[in-house]
């Protein structure tokens, strides 16, 4: 089969820009996603110590992977903001990757199953703070959880539609997307029968985010330590990426789009890079992922690096729901059992003992 190109834009575009505006200017002309909502006034929100004030460069493993530890992968699984339409949502998908990355590295090989983050409720209920489909900070979407929603639902309560309340794309203007509870988490029983909403839900929520960066040797540290990182590139640049290791060649470093480092490594003609995550589907790039050099901030890459740890995530609930929704409404909160995230720099000895297997 003969894949048929579409012509896409397919650039997370955190701005403010109408279709119409969109359509009438120049496309070819990088615009910043920089969108920082009026509502995200913390941008950092973190007391514990930052790995790389108790990791040296010199205890750093040469190659590190979290999509490779002893053949085991800890990031979730890969993403497509582009479908089922186009949403300029790229910093709330990084954002989430890399939450929920941080929740399957704490549960270890042994998980029972992954949990991936709602980005729909993101979008119906962050746009004050975190964007919308025309914008956002992946460090909005952190402080969003934190500070203002207080967590994030999983997933299965709400499917992600790439629509925000104030998009007009595609099937947007006759679906619902304004913040409400049934927006939240719901749950639709079979044919002719209303959707409901389920009030007590599996919910994750922030502890601390923060910036890092833009020294290879602190970004490492913090991927190292405690997970991959939201960050953010020209992505103009990558449009027709085609495997390889990106190099330094003098393009634009303006940032138009976010993506998630979750390692680094070194080819056999020395260059060292950082392993990258997108979320243009795995038909795009290196399924999904690409390859770009480290230490020259090669498209702005090491220039806005954000993290978050995670509070606590529902790791099993103790009253089930019915299948129609039922039996778990007006419930307590307590119906779903809380599995607490010990923040790796609460535990250096730790960090260290990971540091010195690696490295043998």
């Amino acid at each position: 089969m003969v894949a048929r190109h579409v012509s896409l834009f397919p650039l997370c575009l955190l701005s403010s820009l109408s279709r119409a505006a969109i359509a009438a200017d120049d496309l070819s002309r990088p615009r910043t996603f920089r969108k920082k909502m009026p509502g995200h006034t913390k941008l950092q929100d973190h007391s514990s110590p930052l790995p790389h004030t108790y990791v040296g460069a010199d205890e750093l493993p040469a190659a590190f992977n979290w999509r490779d530890v002893d053949g085991v992968s800890y990031v979730t699984k890969s993403l497509n903001q582009h479908l089922p339409q186009y949403c300029g949502s790229c910093w709330a998908h990084a954002a989430l990757s890399v939450l929920g990355d941080r929740i399957k590295i704490a549960q270890k090989a042994g998980a029972k199953s992954e949990i991936n983050l709602s980005i729909q409720h993101v979008l119906n209920c962050g746009k004050g703070v975190a964007g919308s489909c025309y914008g956002g900070l992946s460090s909005g979407t952190f402080d969003f959880i934190k500070n203002h929603a207080g967590h994030v639902a999983y997933d299965t309560c709400g499917s992600y539609l790439g629509c925000s309340s104030d998009s007009d794309e595609g099937f947007c203007s006759h679906v619902d997307t304004t913040c409400r509870e049934e927006n939240i988490c719901r749950t639709c029983e079979t044919f002719g029968k209303e959707c409901v909403e389920i009030d007590f839900y599996p919910n994750a929520t922030v502890a601390e985010y923060g910036k890092v960066g833009p020294d290879v040797t602190q970004i490492k540290a913090e991927i190292f330590a405690r997970g991959p990182v939201a960050a953010a590139i020209n992505g103009h640049a990558i449009h027709d990426y085609r495997g390889g290791v990106i190099l330094e060649s003098g393009e634009d470093k303006t940032l138009t789009h976010a993506i998630s480092i979750v390692g680094w490594g070194k080819g056999s003609d020395g260059v060292e890079y950082w392993i990258v995550r997108n979320s243009w589907g795995q038909y795009w790039g290196e399924m999904g992922f690409f390859r770009i050099e480290t230490g020259k901030n090669v498209l702005g890459i090491e220039s806005d690096i954000d993290w978050a740890t995670p509070g606590a995530f529902s790791e099993y609930n103790a009253v089930q729901c019915d299948e129609n929704g039922k039996g778990c409404n007006g419930g307590v909160t307590s119906e779903f059992q809380a599995k607490y995230y010990v923040d790796p720099s609460q535990d250096i000895a730790a960090v260290k003992r990971r540091l010195k297997a690696v490295r043998k």
